[in-house]
């Protein structure tokens, strides 16, 4: 067995100023749960919706979440925060270590086009070691719909993907249906954590490597927190999913090749979708 603990916080915010909220929260969280290793917050918790709040980093924001880390402990990701880098800025997620170093950064790599206007792409995949422990992959949100991303954290070792998450609309389902898919298809614990309150419609969902439930939040605020066990994954990934499909494997082992992320028949067809802007009234 090899067992980890992560709390995901699923807080009632209003839409920014949390900081200070969020802060105590986290203590909450490792006081009432002190066997937790991982604290999860949801996208943007702390800053809320609206790029007009970028800050660069390193940020005062980032250095006090450090000092948290470091004082309960535990790792801690941002759940993201929007970053200024370079005339540009991004929806960035900061993972900390239990001695308040930042062990990485990972920028959304698929922000939410048309609706999150004014935030650049991430170019690169996120993965971190938790050192006698596992491998983890980052995704933000909307990174969830391209199945490719999830693959690729998988292909480079990713055991466990963190997905911070801010939903208030009504696909919502959809999403749950897709954190349950990628658990099953990269045979990977999913742990998704999204807002409530002002912010989100909440409904974390915490998935296992075989595409099992291992808790479904309500849309009020709660703070979850659960064991996993990495030696699951490997045996999921050896074994397959319930003994039968061994997805990765099979992956690896397929004869076949096929151009990446289908993009090569883009002149033939992708290109006759249209572009990419806000739908409009009756169109």
């Amino acid at each position: 067995m090899q067992p980890f603990a992560i709390a995901g916080l699923q807080l009632e915010l209003p839409t920014t100023g949390n900081l200070n909220q969020v802060s105590k929260k986290i203590r909450t969280a490792t006081a009432r749960y002190p066997w937790v290793q991982m604290v999860v917050l949801s996208e943007l918790a702390i800053c809320g919706p609206g790029i007009a709040r970028a800050e660069p980093f390193p940020s005062t924001t980032e250095g006090l979440l450090g000092k948290i880390a470091k004082a309960e402990g535990v790792w801690l990701v941002s759940g993201s925060l929007y970053e200024k880098k370079d005339g540009k800025v991004y929806n960035t997620a900061t993972v900390f270590n239990p001695s308040g170093d930042i062990v990485t950064r990972y920028r959304k790599m698929y922000p939410f086009y048309p609706y999150e206007a004014g935030v650049a792409e991430g170019q690169e995949l996120c993965i971190f070691d938790v050192p006698d422990v596992g491998r983890f992959g980052l995704s933000i949100c909307y990174d969830i719909h391209f199945p490719e991303l999830s693959r690729a954290l998988a292909t480079a070792g990713a055991e466990v993907l963190i997905h911070p998450t801010l939903t208030n609309s009504n696909d919502r389902d959809v999403e749950l249906a897709m954190v349950r898919a990628t658990a099953a298809q990269q045979q990977m614990y999913v742990i998704d954590v999204n807002g409530a309150g002002e912010q989100g419609y909440g409904r974390s969902l915490f998935t296992g490597p075989e595409g099992e439930i291992l808790h479904a939040a309500t849309s009020t605020e709660e703070i979850i927190a659960i064991e996993i066990d990495l030696e699951r994954v490997k045996r999921a990934r050896e074994r397959g999913l319930k003994g039968l499909g061994q997805t990765l494997k099979s992956f690896r082992d397929a004869g076949h090749t096929y151009p990446q992320e289908g993009l090569a028949n883009r002149a033939e067809y992708l290109d006759t979708l249209g572009p990419l802007e806000m739908p409009r009234r009756g169109a």
